[in-house]
């Protein structure tokens, strides 16, 4: 059995290039693709960056419980499909998820002891929203809309294992890669029963 590690936190905090160092420094990794009915960026390859499904595609899986989580964030939906996450945990894989608060949630409901989880953010409000229009990729209204999501987020932080304050990148790469390396020494009650049976044997 694999280990889940669930990442959080606004748009523009450095979720992406964290989750680029996990892939760079560890091999044993599956990183969870979301699908969405957001319309791709410039440069997104559909499989690659998400799923790009229709609204009435999305809902349809919603309908069938293919979804371990999903969650209608601004005015687009996101979600999680289930069977890739448990192929991937029964060959023993790290899963990292990229999601929001309430799919934090789902997640940590559905697989308990099993998933570690962590918050990213930014020092200040100020730092994300200089860094959210750094990026060129959203229009005023949406980077309104998105700060608004990250204070609403924000509120959250104590529910969560970890914290990682992004102020120094180099930082925050070392931080996570800590948290990624402890969970193959973190207990959970089927690790515990495996070891058992094959140390009695």
């Amino acid at each position: 059995m694999g280990a889940i590690l669930i990442l959080s936190g606004p748009s523009g905090s450095g979720k992406s290039t964290l989750c680029s160092a996990i892939s760079q420094a560890f091999e044993n990794v599956y990183f969870s693709i979301s699908s969405t009915t957001r319309k791709p960026r410039e440069g997104e390859v559909d499989g690659r960056e998400y799923h790009f499904l229709t609204q009435e595609e999305f809902l349809k899986d919603v309908e069938e419980n293919k979804f371990l989580e999903w969650a209608q964030v601004h005015t687009n939906y996101y979600g999680t499909s289930l069977r890739p996450v448990e192929k991937a945990l029964s060959e023993g894989k790290i899963v990292v998820f990229d999601v929001d608060v309430q799919g934090h949630h789902s997640i940590k409901k559905h697989y308990d002891s099993l998933a570690t989880s962590v918050f990213i953010t930014t020092p200040t409000k100020k730092v994300l929203a200089e860094r959210l229009k750094n990026r060129k990729t959203d229009e005023q209204d949406i980077i309104e809309l998105r700060l608004m999501h990250a204070y609403n987020e924000m509120q959250h932080i104590d529910e969560f294992d970890y914290l990682i304050i992004n102020d120094d990148i180099d930082e925050a790469k070392r931080s996570i890669l800590s948290i990624v390396q402890s969970l193959k020494c973190k207990q959970t009650n089927a690790k515990t029963q495996k070891i058992l049976k094959e140390w009695i044997e």
